[in-house]
């Protein structure tokens, strides 16, 4: 938000963004009380790394500290709270180190005021390197996050479904957490458009549902509604799934 000299917004978007979301979702749960609706607070990875140097000719450098991420989450933190979320999604996560600071900020304003809230953890594999940007693999990032007692945790944006399946299997295999999925719509074309049709994305989907690789999932970048309505519908034909993991 300081790139764009809008910092002291950045409360009141928040607030006011939960808040929309509350009341939509409240009406909808009125309307059909057997299928209550939940406010997730989004929790992006902001534009700056933590661990790693914008600059190639100066490796140690850092654009920002890990106190500086902490304040600014937990300023976030707080009015998507306020604002009446009901659980937290810390996600696309390309640097762990960054999570860590969200996940910090989380846990400060739930000792302060004394209460708890569900968090959601994504990741985001950004290549077919299996890695995160800042150079995890999955084993190494759940490994990262799993000191915090997690609603559950996953991956979204960068890959399509169909990229997405082998890491979510990895996940899947290695965490007792429930495991959650949000891929995009195939991967961009050369305008930055999506090609990949809701059914295509759905056929994808229904891999992992009978696989059993999931317990929550989504749509990212290049989904519409008409895609969350065609994965909503495969969903309800299957059982979440049931982790067989130790850890």
């Amino acid at each position: 938000m300081a790139d764009y000299h809008m910092e002291d917004l950045v409360y009141e978007l928040n607030y006011e963004s939960a808040k929309i979301a509350r009341e939509v979702a409240d009406e909808f749960t009125a309307k059909n009380p057997e299928k209550p609706r939940f406010v997730a607070g989004s929790i992006g990875p902001t534009n700056r790394t933590a661990s790693m140097s914008p600059d190639v000719n100066d490796p140690g450098y850092r654009a920002v500290t890990f106190d500086d991420l902490r304040i600014a989450y937990k300023q976030q933190v707080e009015a998507l709270m306020d604002g009446g979320c009901d659980l937290l999604l810390v996600e696309t996560i390309f640097d762990t180190l960054n999570a860590k600071a969200a996940l910090f900020a989380i846990e400060e304003v739930k000792d302060e005021r004394n209460i708890d809230i569900p968090i959601m953890v994504s990741g985001t594999i950004t290549d077919a390197s299996g890695r995160t940007l800042s150079g995890q693999t999955v084993e190494a990032f759940l490994i990262s996050v799993s000191h915090i007692p997690l609603l559950s945790v996953g991956f979204n944006c960068a890959l399509g479904a169909d990229l997405l399946k082998p890491y979510l299997q990895t996940l899947s295999h290695n965490t007792s957490f429930n495991i959650s999925a949000h891929p995009n719509a195939g991967l961009p074309n050369a305008f930055g458009e999506y090609d990949e049709t809701p059914a295509q994305t759905q056929a994808f989907i229904v891999e992992y549902l009978e696989d059993s690789l999931v317990n929550i999932i989504g749509g990212c970048c290049g989904t519409t509604p008409d895609h969350i309505r065609a994965i909503a519908e495969a969903a309800a034909k299957y059982q979440p799934r049931v982790s067989t993991a130790s850890l």
